[in-house]
């Protein structure tokens, strides 16, 4: 099979390569998955599960993309809850070979169904920033109707899921970001947004929650502005700074087959929009992940077409 593969981490995106790799075999508890469209975050190439495994042994050359939605076609032993042919989404192990091949291996329970009128392009686009705005939000951040989010990146794959999310839940939602992301912001469900090139973020006064998907100084002056009970949640790395009476909790976004259900049933009934920019077929995906200008949306790899 065709798949990208990464062997030298200096590299980066520039040191994907795309090579003839041996199909994979399912273990037991998996499905092997033909990838019809993948999803991938320039990050995963900073990650150590990228290039050793849980006991920290090298693993490359590695196939990176941890996002997919196709078909499965094949089950591994004991596997239940999914069947041959049926199309699926959802996000693939850290440590095990990634999505940006025609097929990859993975367990069930990381998969959930994909309804035939949500396109793959659009399934494959969901499972990181939907499963990481639900589960900042709901399962961290235990949001409650009526409360104050401050989103950072609000214009953003994370945090335009987020604006979306804690709008729909009753929240008021304040969105930062740069200047030219104001109106994107607001379309997407902020009622104010703070321009964090030039507008002072202190002046917003206290808010129930904060979603931080940028770390350092911004993240530190988000934690003065959090209301006694409140809290923290960050994508951005263990919180340098608490909040005075509140929470403060870093999370890496986990696999969660019921939550994802909740993501697609939303996109399908117009509640959320996901933001795709460039798609590219996956002969032409080392030069997608390497553009020469800066593109809004994530890059899917179509890998069939």
């Amino acid at each position: 099979m065709k798949a990208i593969v990464v062997t030298d981490q200096a590299a980066g995106t520039a040191g994907m390569t795309l090579v003839e790799r041996p199909e994979p075999e399912p273990a037991l508890n998996d499905v092997v998955v033909q990838v019809h469209a993948s999803g991938f975050t320039p990050g995963e190439l900073s990650w150590p599960s990228t290039w050793t495994d849980r006991l920290g042994r090298d693993r490359t050359p590695s196939i990176p993309g941890h996002e997919l939605a196709g078909v499965v076609s094949a089950l591994g032993y004991g596997t239940t809850g999914l069947s041959v042919g049926q199309r699926v989404f959802g996000l693939t192990d850290w440590t095990r070979d990634g999505t940006l091949a025609e097929y990859v291996a993975v367990e069930a329970r990381n998969l959930a169904p994909l309804p035939g009128d949500v396109d793959f392009t659009v399934g494959a686009s969901l499972p990181i920033s939907g499963l990481t705005a639900w589960q900042g939000l709901f399962a961290h951040g235990r949001l409650q109707s009526g409360q104050s989010v401050l989103v950072h990146g609000a214009a953003g794959g994370v945090g335009s899921m987020v604006t979306q999310l804690a709008r729909e839940a009753g929240a008021y939602v304040i969105g930062t970001g740069r200047t030219a992301d104001r109106q994107t912001a607001l379309d997407f469900g902020a009622k104010e947004f703070v321009d964090l090139e030039n507008d002072a973020l202190e002046d917003v006064g206290e808010v129930d929650l904060v979603f931080d998907v940028i770390g350092g100084d911004i993240q530190k002056r988000s934690a003065g502005l959090i209301r006694a009970g409140g809290t923290l949640v960050t994508i951005a790395g263990p919180p340098e700074a608490r909040p005075a009476e509140g929470l403060a909790v870093d999370f890496v976004v986990e696999p969660d087959r019921a939550q994802l259900g909740e993501v697609v049933r939303r996109v399908r009934d117009g509640r959320l929009r996901t933001v795709i920019g460039t798609v590219a077929a996956l002969d032409d995906a080392v030069a997608a992940f390497n553009p020469t200008e800066r593109i809004k949306g994530k890059t899917i790899i179509r890998v069939r077409p």
